[in-house]
């Protein structure tokens, strides 16, 4: 008894023991999240800024009008401000320059599908057409068969399995009507994986399948680069190609590291361009980055893919092993619960990129990236005619 007496008692540390208690839960768009305890102290305290949030907005809309942010004299363009000229009054330049800074901050839920919808374009698309285009359209296709209804019908039951509404008939159908329908407005882009799970929660933000359609619409036609979904995907290989060069400017010691290793960090980023983070991110940091692509345009994913290596920076830098890259990246995205902690690294870190640097980087790798596909291309068909010949 003495001896035992004499022996310290290892306990894991408070920390230690709640970081091994493991919880599942639904966040706000229904989506189950498995984290420890921190994590959920994280998330109340997220949701905590949401409420605050909110408050800025109402007492916004107070002081300055119902709706003041959706004022056409409020033009975003690239990365700079524009301003009508017929409006070139302070009182518009100190509004423009509020709502960049709130989008930035975060819009609440309840506010997102009015001020999407008017930020991005959509209302103005949508304000094109016939009112029953929508409607017109989703009978004109009911019941064809083509290989882009084949492949979403293959994908619906993939998309996010386990919610309580997608993963539902009901939201299988009204998933399929949205992204049916898109494949037969845009035939070059048709359906491309990836635009599932962007359709899927644009579906739970909008609330109504119309508004997420023209959302996705404005998406592909006028906010992301042409191309990203095509059938070569031609758009994406240039965005991975921008990313590793965006990499190197702005986080040259892991980039280097990474190039030392044979890293190719398409490995991770395709999926990130391809569903715009829905599948690695938490959903309300995920919705956080969408809300300033719909105002500020496409910029903002490189943003948020350099802040991600860059939070990790020290870890990345004492790999050795491709897997070691990939399972720090993975763990560190999808346990980004607060919003503030990815953005805040994305702009202040990160530091400025322009549209205009952005899209100069894109012409620069076009060309590259089409001769590669072309050669692949001819690769492709040359096999094939080696094997009608044998």
């Amino acid at each position: 008894m003495e001896l035992q007496s004499q022996i310290p008692i290892l306990r894991p540390s408070i920390h230690a023991r709640r970081a091994n208690i493991v919880v599942k839960f639904q966040d706000l768009y229904g989506f189950t999240v498995e984290g420890n305890v921190d994590d959920v102290n994280v998330l109340n305290e997220v949701r905590e800024k949401v409420r605050n949030q909110g408050r800025v907005w109402w007492a916004l809309e107070a002081s300055k009008g119902a709706n003041w942010y959706l004022q056409p004299e409020i033009l975003m363009i690239g990365d700079g401000i524009a301003l009508k000229k017929t409006s070139l009054k302070i009182s518009t330049l100190t509004n423009a320059i509020t709502l960049k800074r709130l989008v930035r901050k975060g819009i609440p839920p309840v506010l997102r599908p009015k001020v999407w919808f008017s930020l991005s374009g959509a209302a103005k698309k949508k304000s094109t057409v016939p009112e029953s285009y929508y409607s017109d359209l989703s009978k004109a296709v009911d019941g064809k068969v083509t290989p882009a209804t084949l492949q979403i019908d293959h994908d619906l039951p993939r998309t996010f399995p386990g919610h309580p509404w997608l993963d539902t008939p009901e939201g299988h159908a009204a998933l399929r009507r949205v992204l049916v329908g898109y494949s037969f407005r845009d035939s070059d882009v048709g359906y491309c994986q990836g635009l599932n799970y962007v359709a899927a929660l644009l579906l739970l933000v909008m609330k109504t399948e119309e508004d997420a359609f023209w959302m996705l619409a404005v998406l592909l036609e006028n906010v992301l680069v042409r191309d990203c979904y095509t059938t070569n995907l031609s758009g994406c290989h240039v965005e991975q190609r921008v990313f590793k060069d965006l990499l190197a400017q702005k986080c040259p010691r892991i980039a280097t590291h990474l190039d030392d290793m044979g890293f190719d960090v398409s490995l991770v980023a395709t999926e990130w361009f391809l569903c715009l983070f829905s599948k690695s991110l938490p959903s309300e940091t995920t919705l956080r980055v969408w809300d300033v692509l719909f105002y500020e345009g496409a910029k903002v994913l490189f943003h948020a893919a350099l802040a991600i290596f860059k939070m990790k920076e020290n870890e990345l830098l004492m790999t050795h092993q491709v897997g070691d890259v990939i399972n720090i990246i993975q763990t560190t995205s999808h346990q980004l619960f607060d919003p503030d902690e990815l953005l805040t690294v994305a702009f202040e870190k990160i530091g400025s990129m322009t549209t205009n640097t952005i899209s100069k980087q894109r012409k620069k790798q076009e060309p590259a990236v089409l001769a590669e596909l072309d050669q692949r291309l001819r690769r492709l068909n040359s096999l094939k005619e080696t094997g009608k010949n044998t």
